[in-house]
């Protein structure tokens, strides 16, 4: 249990004292249409778009569940967290296609490159996903971390695991059904170094607390290492390289959770390097959260702390080795990587609904009405992420490798569409209808059988189950691929004058001419000195 002091309120006080005028400054900033409630007008700088980005990725399942990972197994999901270089690929490549086409939502793209069922149907994936892992991961594992570190069990005889998960969901909603999407920016650009310095003094403690980097090592001997043998169970190298870059292509580059945030900017020179900056912000979370768990690991060993199960592993950190004075601070970075998580979740969802459904089926709505409905669409999202949280207690002991199961069965077949739409006029619009729904019949099937692995061993649907889940993630992307290119060649393709701007051969010259107006020698810097650390921190801990 935590003792919080008088500073700690304080601290914890002053940060929802400044959230507050962060959401009444945008609340003042009256929206006139959607683009203003959904893409805040279109008129974000970098800085702010590189801190949404990047807030809006780190949740919970970070502060709690990567932690836990670096606990059980060293860094072997590292590599999820360096993925800057696929963020730099959405700047560099992706955000003229989406920007210059004015797209709200990533299946309005797809409307466009291939036809309006391929909409529809990965709007239907999207807010289903995002409802079953975001809300539910974000949620729960926020849920379960307060009340590890303030040791309440209950108040009023209601469970405090209910009472501060319900708690961030209604105040998070609260403020993105009233601010919109500049509300979550700007409030993003505040809960993003105070989640950092929250993080860094956790680091920086527990290297005092465990005896330095050297112990570190010595106590996690092989977990040390990104790259595992082949036939390693869980991490196997091949999979872990090109699995994780199709679920992070997915998920940097054609996810509307991530890339609304470039859609919001000022033009594509601010889109990219807005991304830039989220690149640098991304290599992060291996020092702040997942070296953190490495040293619960190693100071769980050493008999200094102690904690059941491996998720436990931060909110440990928090209550039992951090000073008076500096818990509030930690406990704010807990609290902001939550809310901008929930509040990017709730208004991408909004967006999704509002514009891929009700704008498509009736068209002549006006800009306030769509803008009413794009707010009761959140408060719609925040009810059912209520709903889905007794569902969650119920599977909680797998619920990381629920999400990282969901996510590798989503990811291989839209990231298939969308790199083959972008790279050749020869995909047709039914090949990319097809390669959407084949995709996700072929990984919900798997998901389907996983809970029934023990009964169909022997039997010919055993191979499902039993291959690695990053090399089914591998087979269904390339399944995918070759379906799509086979229907390609017997299906009518598209005009010339719908692919316009939508492929690399037909992106129109005055794209072109602004991305090349816009760089200058710091965007080939930056972008260099992102991959020169990556590559610095894969030769480290090779």
């Amino acid at each position: 249990m935590v003792e919080l002091s008088t500073l700690d309120w304080v601290v914890l006080a002053g940060f929802f004292v400044l959230l507050l005028g962060v959401v009444v400054m945008s609340m003042r900033q009256k929206e006139e249409d959607t683009a203003d409630y959904f893409l805040a007008g279109r008129n974000a700088s970098w800085l702010v778009i590189g801190a949404s980005i990047f807030a809006s990725n780190i949740g919970s399942e970070h502060l709690v569940g990567l932690s836990g990972a670096g606990a059980q197994s060293g860094m072997a999901l590292a590599h999820w967290e360096m993925q800057s270089w696929i963020i730099l690929l959405l700047g560099w490549v992706f955000v003229p296609f989406y920007w210059s086409s004015k797209v709200y939502t990533m299946p309005e793209f797809l409307e466009r490159r291939f036809n309006a069922k391929s909409r529809t149907f990965l709007s239907v994936i999207s807010l289903i996903s995002y409802v079953l892992t975001k809300v539910a991961v974000t949620v729960y594992a926020g849920g379960i971390a307060f009340k590890t570190i303030l040791g309440i069990d209950s108040i009023w005889g209601i469970d405090f695991f209910w009472i501060s998960a319900i708690s961030l969901v209604l105040i998070t909603g609260i403020y993105t059904v009233l601010g919109g999407m500049k509300a979550i920016m700007w409030t993003s650009v505040l809960q993003t170094p105070v989640l950092i310095i929250g993080s860094v003094v956790i680091l920086v403690v527990g290297l005092d607390k465990v005896g330095g980097w050297s112990e570190v090592e010595r106590l996690n001997d092989v977990n040390m290492h990104l790259i595992r043998s082949a036939s390693d169970s869980e991490f196997p190298w091949p999979g872990i390289i090109f699995g994780s870059f199709i679920i992070g292509f997915w998920y940097w580059c054609t996810d509307q959770y991530i890339v609304q945030r470039v859609l919001s900017a000022k033009g594509i020179k601010e889109a990219r390097r807005g991304t830039m900056f989220a690149g640098y912000l991304k290599l992060l979370p291996i020092f702040i959260f997942l070296v953190p768990g490495m040293i619960a690991y190693a100071l769980n060993a050493k008999g200094i702390i102690s904690y059941e199960s491996a998720d436990q592993a931060f909110p440990t950190l928090v209550a039992e080795l951090l000073p008076s004075g500096v818990k509030g601070i930690v406990i704010g970075g807990l609290v902001a990587a939550l809310m901008s998580s929930l509040a990017s979740l709730f208004n991408s969802s909004a967006t999704l609904f509002t514009i891929d459904f009700y704008k498509k089926f009736k068209p002549e709505s006006s800009e306030k009405h769509l803008l009413k409905v794009g707010r009761l669409a959140t408060i719609a999202i925040v009810i059912l992420g209520l709903l889905w949280i007794p569902v969650m207690s119920l599977i909680a002991d797998v619920l990381y490798e629920y999400l990282q199961s969901v996510q590798s069965l989503i990811a291989p077949g839209i990231a298939a569409v969308f790199l083959l739409g972008l790279c050749s006029k020869r995909i047709t619009p039914t090949a990319g209808f097809v390669g959407l729904v084949s995709g996700f019949v072929l990984g919900m099937i798997r998901l389907v059988l996983l809970p029934f692995k023990d009964d169909l061993t022997g039997s010919s649907f055993a191979w499902i189950t039993d291959m690695n889940w990053l090399y089914y993630c591998i087979l269904l992307f390339v399944v995918v691929v070759v379906l799509m290119i086979v229907v390609s060649i017997f299906t009518k393709q598209a005009s010339e004058e719908q692919l316009k701007g939508l492929t690399f051969s037909s992106l129109d010259k005055a794209t072109l001419k602004e991305v090349a107006d816009g760089l200058d020698k710091w965007d080939y810097i930056h972008t260099a000195g992102i991959l020169a650390i990556t590559a610095f921190i894969y030769y480290r801990f090779w």
